[in-house]
């Protein structure tokens, strides 16, 4: 019996792996293991086994069978890759566009690039980058204590009427809105690590208002934040200074007049050096020789202790202005509409 059980496993082990197509493979799996095979008329026969004889039999069938198994479960993985692949080959589609070669350059595909956005963008973040910063992201749905509490502005504060607030109809009314800046990633930061902080955060914004030349009820700002021990407020001068001159180049410079925002303390505006007249005064910059670009100031130390960070040993500053209005001051656009138009005439000349 232990004759012809090998030479059904050696038998049955050559079938298996010379199945060429899966029905060939259940074929040889019901012909070797099934109830009518020569393997399950073997175990019949132990019956006619001396006892002592037949518990070794019947080890060796198991094993046997066991072994047969196996080498059907290996050769079925390799027949459904091989029936995948031949799948996938044949369901494949072609999108290769062949062009006559020399094609005609009004036949060639034109060829797209980075929007003028997003170009202003990476410049913005690649300054900053090599100035130590870091690039952070957050949501543009938030909430109003991210958007609003966080930032010194509890329910009510008449400072919110700076911001034209556009409101979700999630939760509670007015609890979830589309954010009118992308300081609610400041809180978030300052939420997430302690500091030192060096962060800059770009993203769209949102605000209901109408649209004209410079305005947008979708825009795009850029922010930056420091924490730190000791930083002061020339501190912030001296990193607006740095970036005006790194990115608009070292003949452009910098300015601050005094202003107001809620979660900054003193605030200011800052300007920039008219980069069309170069401070000679023109009608772009109304004969002033000077642009406004964005606000700063040193953060309140009521934002400091609404993110659980100790205003008596940190101090810092946080800055903004927004991407679309240094698109159009860099590049002479009157109208921040045709930014996001998608007009090909407009886009291709950047």
């Amino acid at each position: 019996m232990i004759d012809e059980l090998t030479r059904l496993e050696q038998e049955g082990a050559a079938r298996i792996g010379g199945a060429a197509t899966l029905h060939d493979l259940a074929a040889a799996e019901h012909d070797l293991l099934g109830k009518r095979s020569a393997l399950a008329a073997l175990h019949r026969r132990l019956g006619d086994l001396a006892p002592d004889d037949r518990k070794g039999a019947g080890r060796a069938i198991n094993e046997a069978r066991a072994r047969l198994e196996t080498a059907a479960d290996a050769r079925r993985v390799a027949l459904e890759a091989g029936e995948r692949r031949r799948r996938l080959e044949a369901e494949r589609l072609d999108l290769t566009e062949v062009l006559p070669d020399p094609a005609p350059r009004a036949r060639r595909p034109a060829r797209g690039h980075v929007h003028l956005l997003t170009q202003t963008r990476d410049e913005l973040e690649d300054v900053f980058v090599g100035m130590g910063y870091q690039v952070v992201e957050g949501p543009e749905a938030e909430t109003d204590w991210y958007n609003f509490e966080a930032l010194n502005m509890p329910p009510a504060h008449p400072a919110r009427s700076m911001w034209d607030t556009i409101y979700l109809d999630l939760g509670p009314p007015e609890s979830v809105l589309l954010r009118t800046h992308t300081s609610p990633v400041q809180i978030r930061v300052m939420e997430s690590q302690p500091p030192p902080i060096y962060s800059v955060m770009p993203g769209r914004c949102f605000r209901y208002e109408t649209l004209d030349a410079r305005h947008s009820p979708v825009f795009a700002q850029i922010e930056g934040l420091v924490v730190d021990r000791g930083t002061t407020f020339g501190d912030l001068a001296g990193t607006i200074e740095a970036f005006t001159g790194a990115y608009f180049g070292p003949d452009i410079h910098s300015r601050l007049r005094p202003s107001y925002f809620p979660f900054t303390e003193p605030s200011a505006e800052f300007e920039v050096t008219c980069i069309f007249c170069r401070g000679e005064g023109c009608t772009v910059c109304s004969r002033t020789g000077w642009i406004e670009l964005g606000g700063c100031g040193m953060v309140d130390p009521n934002v400091f202790a609404a993110v659980g960070i100790d205003a008596e040993q940190w101090s810092g500053f946080a800055f903004g202005f927004g991407i679309d209005r240094l698109a159009q001051l860099r590049h002479g656009v009157d109208h921040i509409r045709v930014l996001y138009e998608n007009d090909i005439r407009f886009l291709s000349q950047f």
